[in-house]
């Protein structure tokens, strides 16, 4: 892993954090509570209290958790899927794309839930969302199915995305009050691809308009060496990789690539 990367960046460790912080009050008297009004209740819900959605819901819902099984699976997912996409994408990037894939499935999972008596709580909607940008950063990249079966990460992203959809379909069709949020996470993976695929598009536009740019006097990105000293990289190094990451994946790079997007990054 190229130097100055965190096994646990800053914003993994404070969703961590908040989460389990949460999680404790929940276990509180005042915990029911909390989740009256921070869970995801369905639009038109059919419940004995008459609770129904909020405005705040798509938003609180990712906080609360219903079992320590349930936050720590999530949590431990979120660490090691998320780690490594916001050390290469940024703290800044990833909390946006974490939040925009919770909140989006959030609404598609009202969307699908109407008229429901269940409200939906935890954090899987935007870790499902997390796992879906791992796959296509690095599709290559081996995943030890029950720690023991090696499975490409673009084919379990692949199957897990199936599974998802079979199996809310399956629960829509037959009426069955399961505790699973298949929609929700389906919905994270979606609002997920299409969120990449839009930056991706944006990032393409830009390195294409700036080709056709006529030259500037200023000079290109610094990377800065260990002796204090800096060397001179062309944007048009940088694009290739960028390029190079968007078609191959991030393991594709060198060494020396690496080094020079990472420095770049910090510059």
């Amino acid at each position: 892993m190229p130097g100055g990367f965190q096994v646990i960046p800053p914003a993994i460790k404070t969703l961590i954090i908040a989460n389990a912080a949460i999680f404790l009050f929940q276990m509180s008297q005042l915990g029911p509570l909390l989740e009256i009004v921070g869970a995801l209740w369905p639009l038109d819900s059919h419940n004995p209290q008459g609770l129904t959605f909020k405005i705040w819901q798509p938003f609180t819902y990712l906080f609360l958790h219903g079992s320590f099984a349930h936050i720590f699976f999530n949590m431990f997912a979120l660490w090691m899927f998320g780690a490594e996409i916001e050390n290469y994408w940024g703290t800044k990037n990833f909390v946006t794309y974490y939040f925009v894939c919770g909140v989006g499935a959030a609404f598609i999972n009202l969307i699908a839930t109407a008229g429901s008596p269940y409200p939906t709580i935890g954090a899987s909607g935007a870790i499902f969302g997390i796992l879906l940008a791992f796959g296509m950063m690095f599709p290559d990249r081996y995943i030890f199915l029950y720690f023991l079966l090696p499975i490409k990460a673009k084919y379990f992203v692949a199957g897990y995305a199936l599974i998802e959809f079979m199996s809310g379909l399956g629960t829509r069709t037959m009426g069955s009050g399961s505790n699973i949020a298949h929609f929700a996470h389906l919905g994270g993976m979606i609002v997920g691809f299409i969120y990449i695929t839009i930056r991706r598009n944006e990032w393409s536009i830009k390195r294409l308009m700036n080709n056709f740019s006529l030259p500037k006097k200023t000079k290109g990105p610094k990377l800065w060496k260990g002796n204090g000293q800096s060397e001179e990289v062309p944007e048009a190094e940088i694009d290739r990789i960028l390029d190079k990451i968007s078609s191959k994946g991030y393991e594709s790079l060198t060494a020396e690539e690496k080094r020079k997007l990472l420095n770049a990054g910090k510059r």
